[in-house]
């Protein structure tokens, strides 16, 4: 397929599209499959209403057809009201902006709603189509008087298009737990060093005293369970954003349509749902996303997002668990401080040069990090 046999259009929905050719150019994009970029999540979202309306993400898929008419390239794109849901703060080049005399909002983000994970931004099994898309975008933005656009948690292998485009690169801190041929839980313990190898295991009985923890995949998922969910996920939503991103209807149609690919692990205190934690199952990955709970148990929250994580990736045989943003408190646990790159197309050229400078102070400043969490590594020597 040459370059110039396309013509890149707009759709208002990813559910206007077919789910199968819209989850083959998923499958070619690489990284193994997402669930994220999926036609059924992204479709979820927007039935279900967390995102359009009034949520400041309108749906914006960018898609080129190929010559039979087929789609052959996509982008997941969302015009943007703000910088809320997308978890690579941008509010501080914003008020720049403004202070400046400009208008920030709306922006175009290429990124999964909510999802602070890693995945294919790029969607399309012919690399010569990445770049045009890219270039695609660019016009929107010019032609449309968007500021700019953003595309976070990139597929590591799709970095180097973005680059090759011209877009400003930006990185950021995740932990993410590695799978190195563990066949057991013990195995990975052995990894660790003496102290923290008991710790983890002093945390994990604490955890469990008078808990029962059942792991639910598929059709094991009943309303019921989505029932009590949304009580765990309202009320951390009250405490760390002040209002849940999703709806309670998203939650029914992520276990309708995508079950086989949710992992749901709650405990059980006297027979009733007490606390729950969301997994997201990937070709090659688990993804911790949403966790909550209606009782304050010591180490219950690491016992539910982080051990049975890594229980659920050895039994699955995934190569990592990413779980989530933030969280220095997820190293003493094993899990890994691994650099995240976002993207990012700034019209305006003074606006431009001034993130650009921001950019190289902040790179140096997540070196520095970098080298500091290495030194806090939860492994024995020669280890991790």
């Amino acid at each position: 397929m040459s370059e110039g046999s396309f013509t890149a259009r707009l759709l208002g929905a990813v559910g206007d599209l077919p789910a199968d050719q819209w989850d083959a150019l998923t499958a070619g994009a690489g990284g193994g499959p997402n669930p994220f970029v999926s036609h059924a999540f992204l479709t979820a979202m927007e039935q279900s209403g967390s995102v359009g309306g009034r949520s400041g993400w309108t749906p914006l898929p960018l898609v080129i057809d190929g010559p039979d008419g087929t789609l052959a390239a996509a982008l997941p794109a969302y015009l943007k009201e703000h910088s809320q849901g997308e978890y690579v703060f941008d509010h501080a080049w914003a008020d720049a902006w403004h202070r400046a005399g400009g208008e920030y909002y709306p922006k175009l983000q290429i990124a999964v709603p909510f999802t602070p994970a890693t995945g294919p931004r790029l969607l399309t099994p012919h690399p010569e189509l990445m770049v045009p898309l890219l270039r695609a975008a660019e016009t929107l933005c010019r032609d449309n008087g968007l500021s700019s656009a953003h595309a976070t948690f990139i597929e590591p292998a799709q970095v180097p298009v973005f680059e090759k485009a011209g877009w400003l690169m930006r990185e950021d801190i995740q932990f993410h737990w590695e799978n190195r041929g563990y066949a057991t839980f013990d195995d990975f313990l052995a990894a660790l060093s003496s102290r923290k190898r008991k710790d983890l295991r002093k945390e994990r009985e604490k955890a469990q005293e008078g808990v029962e923890i059942r792991a639910l995949c598929g059709d094991d998922i009943t309303e019921a369970h989505w029932d009590a969910f949304w009580d765990f996920y309202q009320d951390t939503g009250a405490r760390k954003w002040g209002r849940p991103y999703l709806t309670r209807e998203a939650f029914s149609l992520l276990g309708e349509t995508m079950a086989d690919r949710i992992l749901m692990v709650l405990a059980f205190m006297d027979g009733h749902p007490v606390a729950g934690a969301l997994n997201f199952i990937g070709g090659d990955a688990l993804y911790g996303r949403y966790w909550g709970a209606v009782v304050d148990k010591p180490f219950l929250h690491f016992e539910l997002c982080y051990y049975q994580a890594i229980d659920a990736a050895i039994r699955l045989g995934l190569s990592r668990v990413e779980a989530g943003a933030q969280g220095g408190h997820k190293l003493a646990r094993g899990y890994e401080p691994v650099r995240t790159i976002s993207a990012h197309y700034i019209v305006h050229d003074g606006l431009r040069a001034a993130i650009a400078d921001y950019l190289e102070q902040e790179r140096a400043g997540i070196a520095r990090d970098q080298i500091v969490l290495d030194t806090r590594s939860p492994f024995r020597k020669g280890e991790g």
